[in-house]
């Protein structure tokens, strides 16, 4: 073989080996590393750019594609405890482009600032995302709100705080309501409430085996996840479970453990209801009784699906909304035609 291809070959093979071995080298040493890398990937896939708002000195971190004053209503989603705004990712590749959709981190969570004198009261996160809608320009028109767990109670209380700044409202698998069944974590939570410093909060794992029974936990099948992602996961959030812990604590305390069920009556928006039939966080008995409250609400049950729908079911979720915001339009426009 001439020497010239020889030594072409071997910088060929160079060029390529050396991208995998960085490649397989991060993934061992920082795999949380590459599951940042990955979802900074998805974002830009999707065409969601991540932005930053401030009321006062407070920050919000949010991602967002399109701009309001479109066909329908702008979509604020509110995601649950622990998590961030790239739990939405799976959700957004279903929702089409030309919808204007906003993903906010929750205060104290990723890049939305984390005041160590702030109450974490459901309440007090309600008044934060109004902030966020003010200081991003969501109040000058109507918009849909979806949450989700965490998100969904918050979602529900703004909606009878702030109804006139909403065209309508998704509540999926919401906490804060009183559950006909309890489920088992609702049962351990009984249990953490007597003797909160001495026990370990499922949702709050740290360590890998943790995080996996916290996945078998949320999701109704078992998620298939190599070793090593398992471990980049972890790593991206264990440093948080200081924080997490003392929000969860706050979450359980009187003050906001039945928020949303105290404010159910005040809700006047159009209430859409989706929640997995396999939900072990929080029973889905919830879903009747929080139609029962409401009675104008819409109610979707969705098979093979646990408590993360946005994870497990991201397609029919975000064709279910979709589907509410375009028949919320219709009536809307019903409505400003039997009026003219």
């Amino acid at each position: 073989m001439d020497e010239s291809v020889t030594v072409t070959a071997a910088l060929v093979g160079t060029v390529v080996a050396l991208p995998l071995l960085a490649f397989f080298s991060t993934m061992w040493l920082c795999p949380g590393m590459i599951i940042r890398a990955y979802n900074w990937f998805m974002r830009l896939k999707l065409g969601l750019v991540v932005r930053y708002s401030y009321s006062g000195s407070y920050r919000f971190c949010y991602f967002s594609r399109g701009t309001p004053g479109g066909a329908t209503p702008s979509l604020l989603l509110l995601h649950g405890f622990s998590a961030s705004k790239d739990m939405w990712l799976p959700f957004v590749k279903y929702v089409p482009v030309e919808q204007h959709i906003l993903c906010v981190d929750m205060p104290g969570h990723e890049g939305t600032s984390r005041v160590g004198s702030d109450d974490y009261s459901i309440q007090s996160q309600v008044a934060r995302i109004h902030q966020f809608v003010q200081s991003v320009g969501l109040d000058k028109r109507p918009f849909h709100l979806v949450g989700t767990s965490m998100g969904g109670n918050i979602a529900g209380v703004y909606a009878a705080t702030y109804p006139s700044y909403l065209s309508g409202v998704t509540l999926m698998c919401p906490s804060g309501l009183v559950y006909p069944t309890e489920s088992e974590f609702i049962t351990r939570l009984r249990e953490i409430e007597k003797n909160p410093e001495g026990s370990t909060i499922p949702l709050i794992p740290s360590s890998p085996q943790e995080l996996e029974d916290m996945l078998r936990l949320c999701c109704h099948k078992p998620l298939k996840v190599p070793r090593q992602v398992l471990r980049g996961l972890l790593d991206n959030r264990i440093h948080h479970n200081h924080f997490y812990r003392e929000l969860f604590m706050t979450l359980v305390e009187e003050k906001s453990r039945h928020s949303l069920q105290e404010s159910l009556h005040l809700i006047t928006s159009p209430l859409q209801v989706i929640w997995g039939k396999h939900d072990q966080v929080l029973d889905v008995s919830g879903a009747s009784a929080l139609q029962a409250a409401v009675p104008h609400s819409q109610l979707f049950l969705l098979d093979d699906c646990g408590h993360t729908i946005a994870l497990e079911r991201p397609r029919r979720a975000a064709q279910l909304i979709i589907d509410f915001l375009s028949a919320q339009e219709v009536h809307s426009k019903d409505t400003e035609k039997k009026v003219s």
